[in-house]
């Protein structure tokens, strides 16, 4: 009986114990659960009876610097279904209407209207009229778990104005390109939500409190840009671009060099941002700081601050032009090498243009001390991003100062052999331009907050002294001869100290240069004794017979230039003091053409071109002499006296000389004096048989020799 007791506590003993454990198990598992994951578990308990509908933020507006709206958020409806509350038989009938409607693929909407969820996108941000024709069926009651949910979308009421700077917002609005990208963070704000409690058969619970979390909206940024500003250079784009002979492509770009502001941003090709699906790619490209490109000329405008202020030479040198430079093995040539410029003044070098001479520059400046004209390369800002704040900026390409050679350094110092961009070009001359500072450039006025409060204000930031003030406003006056008497005389403006220089830069392609394309710019300063306005024309792949920067660039530029200075209140040369109403007016000057042997009609139109009158000596049908002396500076309007000889069935004529002259060039010339021509070779006349001031007979054939000229070989561009 006892061991039979006994055995009866022993198993009672381990029921009681496994009893135990079980119940510290339990406890343990409430433990771990209530402390360990009670917030997780609790979390998912609330989610799965409450939802939340995210409220989105509206996105900051874009102005720009006088207010004018560039880019804002309006409110507009996309179209959502509740798959839940779709009854399996009406989902065909629901579909077809939709796809009906919305203009969407039937199967795409059968896909989502089937899904097993709550909600779907089916269209976002519908069409006015779309929205309108549902609204019709969902109050008829024949598009269950159909809604219509507001949201905003990106506006842009200027259209193509400014569009490859502002860039686009997506679907989302979420910033893609330009602005809207580069600065998404302040724009786009905080979205807000709205949290819903529903029961166990998905009905919303009339008695729970919703829980509404604010959105926030975006910040307001105003840019430096001027709406008028930029409508006169896409205007001028237009213009272009609709001509007879486009370019490829083209772009304006204004600072003002006091401060680094951007005034005008302006390219074409470009595109509507409010339906940038529709265009290529290509149109899209902010080419003003992605695209690099050989500045030609207009970089002897840095070249000769740099000398300058180095001290390689004084604005009391002079300098010969033989025509032609060797460096090394090489000969760079001027673009008038066939008549050289002879002795020069530094005014003169910038005013000519004169290629041989600022390769001189270079020259001395490393022969002072190796490294000088890097030193300033780097200084001026080329080869490193400007810091503007948009993305994609390109930091040019500069050859490493390791490995340079003399070469390299000699056509660096005329615009070649290396790239910038328009950006880093206009930053670089605005220094020269505010007395020697090379300046942040901006883009960005200032940032306001949803109650009009300015959150931050741009400020003029220095980034360094580059030359001198005494240096800068001394190359500015000179920039004014370039305008006035040498190869800008189609950027004059009337009435304004207008300077600045030209540049036609052959575009690189692969194994050298490419034959017959190139880039045109003009880069201006005005007024020049108080510059308010950087601006640069560039002109790419310019079509017909005209290709030279001071040919196609410059009279772009004039118009342009002409309008902002007086839009911009600048007071103008042209004054009235009091009664005396003295006038101070800068004659504009141009270049007498070679018209000598040319036919009177054909030397009539060249003098017309070129913007002067002219009188006719003699009966004949050509042209044997002229005066002024062709080449010579001569205002505008100025009558030129041809002297005629021969008659129609004059045959003899003197053979001109055509050294240095393209094949087209060559052409047009024998044709109108009425010789054929056969050419051997390509790129620029070197070489005719018979010489030059042979007398032939007319249709006798002239044989001229052309070489192609790369950069090494000494390939400049004409202006």
């Amino acid at each position: 009986m006892r061991r039979s007791n006994y055995v009866a506590g022993k198993k009672l003993t381990y029921v009681f114990f496994f009893l135990a454990v079980c119940f510290l198990v339990v406890a343990a598992g409430l433990a771990y659960r209530t402390l360990v994951q009670g917030a997780e578990l609790q979390a998912k308990a609330e989610n799965s009876r409450t939802r939340s509908v995210t409220v989105a933020a509206n996105r900051g507006t874009i102005y720009d610097r006088t207010g004018s709206v560039l880019a804002v958020s309006v409110s507009t409806d996309s179209v959502a279904v509740n798959p839940s509350q779709i009854e399996d038989a009406d989902v065909p009938e629901v579909a077809e209407k939709l796809a009906a409607i919305l203009g969407v693929d039937y199967d795409t909407i059968y896909q989502r209207i089937t899904k097993n969820s709550y909600f779907e996108w089916v269209k976002r941000k519908a069409d006015f009229d779309v929205v309108a024709d549902l609204t019709v069926e969902m109050k008829e009651d024949n598009l269950p778990g159909v809604m219509l949910v507001e949201e905003t979308q990106r506006y842009y009421p200027k259209v193509e104005l400014a569009a490859n700077l502002l860039g686009f917002a997506g679907i989302d609005n979420q910033g893609l390109e330009g602005v809207e990208y580069s600065y998404d963070e302040i724009l786009k704000g905080v979205d807000g939500s709205i949290v819903t409690e529903y029961d166990s058969n998905n009905n919303i619970v009339q008695q729970a409190i919703q829980e509404y979390n604010q959105p926030q909206d975006g910040y307001n940024i105003y840019l430096t840009i001027d709406e008028n500003i930029q409508y006169f250079a896409e205007r001028e784009l237009d213009a272009l671009m609709a001509s007879e002979n486009p370019p490829k492509a083209a772009a304006v770009l204004a600072m003002a060099p006091q401060t680094g502001e951007i005034l005008c941003w302006a390219n074409r090709p470009t595109y509507d941002p409010n339906h940038y699906q529709d265009y290529d790619q290509s149109c899209r490209r902010n080419m003003l700081i992605t695209d690099t490109y050989e500045p030609g000329s207009v970089f002897k405008i840095v070249t000769a601050s740099a000398a300058l202020d180095s001290g390689a030479a004084t604005l009391n040198d002079r300098f010969y032009d033989p025509g032609y430079i060797q460096v090394s093995s090489h000969k760079i040539k001027c673009w008038r090498s066939y008549r050289p410029h002879g002795s020069q003044s530094f005014a003169e070098i910038i005013q000519n243009s004169c290629n041989p001479c600022f390769v001189n520059l270079v020259q001395k400046m490393e022969a002072m001390q190796k490294g000088t004209f890097y030193k300033y390369i780097d200084a001026f800002g080329f080869g490193n991003i400007t810091g503007l704040g948009l993305q994609g900026e390109a930091k040019g390409i500069v050859i490493d100062e390791d490995v340079v050679s003399q070469l390299d350094l000699a056509t660096m110092s005329i615009g070649q052999s290396i790239a910038v961009t328009p950006l880093q070009m206009v930053t670089a001359v605005s220094a020269v331009a505010n007395g020697g500072t090379l300046l942040q450039p901006q883009i960005i006025h200032h940032i306001t907050d949803n109650a009009g409060n300015v959150v931050q204000e741009y400020e003029r930031k220095e980034v360094r002294r580059v030359v001198s003030e005494e240096v800068a406003n001394e190359v500015c006056l000179m920039l004014e001869n370039v305008v006035n008497k040498g190869t800008g005389s189609k950027a004059y403006v009337d009435g304004y100290r207008v300077g600045g220089k030209s540049g036609t830069a052959q575009k690189p392609g692969v194994g050298g240069y490419q034959e017959g394309k190139y880039i045109a710019s003009f880069c201006a300063v005005a007024p020049v004794d108080d510059p308010q306005v950087v601006m640069l024309v560039m002109i790419d792949e310019p079509s017909g017979a005209l290709y030279q920067g001071g040919q196609v660039a410059a009279p772009v530029l004039q118009k342009i230039m002409a309008d902002t200075l007086r839009y911009l209140g600048v007071v103008s040369q042209v004054t009235d003091i009091k009664s005396d109403k003295i006038e101070v007016k800068v004659e504009q000057q141009t270049s007498v053409p070679d018209v000598s042997n040319l036919s009177v009609e054909e030397a009539k139109k060249v003098i017309g071109v070129a913007g002067l009158e002219y009188e006719l000596d003699g009966s004949g049908v050509y042209v044997g002499s002229q005066t002024p002396a062709a080449f010579s500076q001569v205002p505008v309007g100025t009558k030129i006296l041809l002297k005629t000889v021969g008659s129609a069935a004059d045959d003899t004529v003197t053979v001109p000389d055509l050294t240095g002259k393209y094949v087209r060039e060559v052409a047009e010339i024998l044709n109108a004096m009425g010789l054929k021509v056969k050419t051997e070779g390509s790129g620029t006349a070197f070489e005719q048989n018979p010489v030059p001031g042979a007398k032939v007979q007319r249709g006798d054939v002239i044989t001229v020799q052309f070489k192609e000229e790369n950069a090494a070989d000494g390939q400049i561009e004409p202006y």
